[in-house]
């Protein structure tokens, strides 16, 4: 959540903030009605409280009518300290609601607008001129079906509509993309997690996944728990309500489970292969650092990023994400569009978010040092959503007698193959 220092001390920062998400700018001055009613709530209860402890004083010096008199009012009074509490409750459940509302602070330089007005910033790799080749690129699926690796029909058998087999090649490939973003990731620093995909609600809640995404999660209803949409969940509250040695930050965690994803939202959209689907396989990356490193670290994040999508030989641009299309907690988000041949045009393909020390005050994760306790920042970024990473290696590197050439580095996870082909 936001720091509440800020209603009092600089609303109009939070105003704008809401104003660049598209979103209400009165819910500010609901809050911060509610703190105020929430504080005088809290002053009323302690002032009848203290009177309450001071009249119990009194009567044991007291007697005769005195005393009498005194306990009528004690009798009284504890009907308004309860009666003061239930109301400080209420205001304070009141702005608890209000607050989980509000979205992380975007940070000042951050592109206006919504899903479609991200800024360009960069632009890696060419994309190759199939024509030039004498031949014309097939989708994902129709090289996946040919290389027996992917299997949509009996995957909706066996699941629904939106789920697959990965099979073959198609599963060997998940798990050397898996393979080099473990290694690559260790390189760089970061702890290798197998997390819990079910979490409690108060994980999925302090990442801020039950407001405005909450029609995309699954729940299992019988046991409160959630199935995670991605490893940032866990990661996230692997350190909730904990006070880490400042000393040790950065903490790097990375990460391979499981995501499911209703796509509520979504009916119609890409419907044909894996792009967008109820489950995949990802790799995420997730640093718990002190707040004043956060944008450096989020730099490093995109740079491991893009990196890792040049190893994998796939043209790639780098957009800077509008505010409106943040999501609640990212204060900023940069995502890496991959190129799609048969779509000709370029697609998400990782994401790295700065989510500053928003899920940290809601998840109470804090660090201390010298100077005392605070909040810690929190960044996620994806290493390796299997689905799509799939999808661009079978198009980009597909070749007219209908093999696909396997990228440099992922060769040593294949024996040192050069292509994948079609079995016998």
């Amino acid at each position: 959540m936001i720091d509440p220092k800020l209603l009092r001390t600089d609303p109009d920062r939070i105003r704008r903030s809401q104003i660049a998400r598209g979103e209400s700018v009165e819910i500010v001055d609901e809050l911060i009605d509610a703190d105020e009613g929430r504080r005088a709530g809290i002053g009323a209860f302690e002032a009848l409280r203290a009177e309450q402890k001071d009249l119990g004083k009194q009567v044991a010096r007291a007697s005769g009518d005195e005393k009498a008199a005194l306990l009528a009012r004690t009798r009284q009074l504890a009907g308004e300290v309860k009666q003061a509490q239930v109301d400080a409750d209420l205001a304070g459940a009141r702005y608890d609601e209000l607050i989980r509302q509000v979205g992380n602070l975007v940070i000042d330089g951050v592109p206006i607008g919504g899903e479609d007005d991200g800024v360009l910033l960069e632009t890696v790799g060419t994309p190759r001129d199939f024509a030039a080749e004498g031949f014309e690129p097939e989708d994902h699926l129709a090289i996946g079906e040919r290389l027996k690796a992917i299997d949509m029909e009996r995957g909706a058998k066996v699941s629904g509509s939106r789920f697959y087999f990965l099979t073959g090649v198609g599963a060997q490939l998940e798990l050397a993309l898996l393979n080099l973003a473990m290694q690559k990731a260790a390189e760089w620093g970061f702890t290798p997690m197998i997390p819990p995909a079910l979490v409690k609600p108060e994980a999925m809640e302090g990442t801020g996944f039950l407001g405005q995404a909450a029609q995309d999660v699954y729940r299992l209803e019988a046991d409160d728990l959630y199935l995670v949409g991605t490893s940032e969940v866990a990661l996230a509250a692997y350190h909730s309500d904990e006070i880490l040695d400042r000393g040790s930050l950065p903490l790097q965690y990375v990460a391979f489970s499981p995501c499911y994803r209703r796509e509520a939202g979504s009916y119609g959209k890409d419907t044909r292969g894996i792009f967008r689907v109820h489950w995949f396989d990802k790799v995420e990356m997730f640093v718990h650092c002190r707040p004043e490193d956060a944008e450096e670290w989020h730099q490093k994040l995109l740079g491991f990023e893009k990196e890792f999508i040049q190893l994998l030989e796939i043209p790639f641009q780098v957009l800077d994400v509008a505010a409106g299309d943040l999501g609640l907690s990212a204060a900023r988000k940069y995502d890496c569009y991959g190129w799609v041949p048969s779509q000709n045009r370029y697609r998400e393909i990782t994401s790295a978010s700065n989510c500053t020390d928003f899920q940290a005050r809601r998840l109470n994760i804090r660090s201390r040092d010298e100077h005392g306790v605070g909040p810690v920042a929190t960044l996620n970024g994806t290493l390796c959503s299997m689905a799509r990473p799939i999808i661009m290696i079978l198009e980009n590197h597909q070749q007219a007698d209908g093999s696909v050439r396997v990228p440099q580095a992922l060769r040593p996870y294949f024996g040192g193959k050069e292509f994948l082909t079609p079995p016998n």
